[in-house]
């Protein structure tokens, strides 16, 4: 019996007979021609051949333009044309199709069959709360700001200032490579020597997600190297390498820490309506598949704002443990449908500790608040905006406004007074 996995298109077109569009997609992107093909021939072929499953037209309604006519499209590929891996399956539906007009790849459902070779992140939301021991509120987590060109001695009291702050976490820039000023390993050891005179200050564990960078083959043994030098998070450029590079990160045994994924590169794919890929399955789904502990996406509250329903989406995607959502075709949900950990939602970009409120109404307690000049900028210092951060938090919580917690909280009134309160 064949098994598939299921595309769904938003294909644009002002005059196009959709049903055909359908068919010559779900014939040119698998067999190539069909009614060409004598019947003999049809019969061996018949279990390479895509189908059209279903196909939803919009017609423009008064006052939209003959341009926003579409139509939803979703078409089966069968799992015998490609290999158990992202790429394939990524080339196999969207490769040469993504150059054929205005057509986007909105959403992917995968079978048991392929599922079963991606047992998704190693540590999970969950796991990342255990190695931090925080089980009743949100994370929090801080960015270098401004890191390259600096010294390691200005490097380790930028990382003591966040981490005294009371943050659970902390990441390199994504744009921090390897370099003779912050080599890896020696950047490692006083970040974490900092860490270690923070803790006994705040009394908390904290994570670092060192910046895993370098030619992509030997990327696997840049991180073993980071881990020996007692590393215990990495951050990973996932667009730039690709999904089966973080599978391959997650799923190798040595690799034993937690990989936060980073969307540098994704605007490349996801913001147009016409072309690309769709948020939610381009930063949550295929993040989470491939094994992505911590998954970073914009925010729709700051300074690289995405649309708040695509936010909703991703952060279901990384979430949900409904096997309907990534599932196609007949399983048995006792058996085989995927057991994957939920990947750690973290919106970010132009976060300040007046939007908390926001960001806990729309993502509940299980999110990582995550803050770069909201921290660092703070009228008080980068200690204070830690602290007001994490005061946010805590009023939040306890369903108090930031304004009445603020009265006595000096560090979160400074920050109410930098940047306002957002309801």
């Amino acid at each position: 019996m064949n098994s598939y996995c299921l595309a769904t298109y938003r294909c644009y077109d002002e005059k196009a007979d959709f049903a055909k569009k359908a068919t010559g997609i779900a014939v040119g992107l698998t067999v190539g021609s069909w009614t060409e093909l004598p019947e003999a021939q049809k019969a061996q072929m018949e279990k390479h051949l895509g189908k059209v499953v279903d196909i939803d037209v919009h017609e423009p309604a008064n006052g939209e333009p003959a341009s926003a006519r579409y139509a939803d499209i979703r078409i089966a590929y069968p799992d015998v044309n490609y290999s158990r891996d992202l790429p394939a399956l990524l080339v196999t539906v969207f490769g040469k199709l993504s150059m054929d007009g205005r057509i986007k790849l909105l959403d992917l459902s995968f079978s048991p069959a392929f599922l079963s070779g991606f047992a998704g992140p190693k540590f999970g939301m969950n796991g990342v709360r255990n190695l931090l021991g925080v089980h009743d509120r949100p994370l929090l987590m801080s960015i270098f700001k401004s890191v390259v060109g600096y010294e390691l001695p200005a490097l380790r009291e930028q990382f003591y200032l966040q981490a005294a702050g009371g943050v659970d976490l902390i990441k390199d820039d994504e744009i921090l490579f390897e370099n003779p000023l912050t080599p890896l390993e020696r950047r490692i050891e006083v970040c974490l020597s900092a860490a270690e005179e923070a803790r006994a200050r705040t009394g908390q564990k904290l994570l670092y997600a060192v910046n895993l960078t370098g030619p992509t083959f030997g990327l696997p043994e840049q991180a073993r190297k980071a881990i020996r030098a007692g590393v215990n998070a990495l951050l990973f450029n996932v667009l730039a390498y690709g999904f089966d590079a973080l599978h391959a990160l997650s799923a190798d045994p040595e690799i034993n820490v937690p990989i936060m994924a980073h969307p540098a590169m994704a605007g490349a794919f996801y913001p147009s309506p016409h072309y690309g890929i769709a948020a939610p399955l381009l930063l949550g789904k295929l993040m989470r598949l491939a094994g992505a502990d911590l998954v970073l996406f914009p925010s729709p509250y700051g300074s690289v704002v995405m649309p708040r329903e695509e936010n909703l989406a991703i952060k279901h995607a990384l979430l949900t443990d409904r096997a309907a959502d990534y599932v196609y075709g007949d399983y048995d949900a006792d058996v085989n449908a995927p057991k994957l950990a939920a990947s750690f939602p973290v919106p970010s970009a132009g976060i300040h500790p007046g939007l908390v409120p926001l960001i806990l109404r729309d993502f509940g307690g299980d999110v990582v608040v995550n803050a770069g000049g909201g921290i660092h900028g703070h009228p008080l210092g980068t200690i204070a905006g830690g602290q007001a951060f994490r005061q946010a938090i805590d009023a939040t919580l306890q369903g108090m406004t930031l304004q009445d917690y603020a009265l006595g909280h000096p560090e979160l009134q400074a920050a109410i007074d930098a940047w306002g309160v957002r309801a």
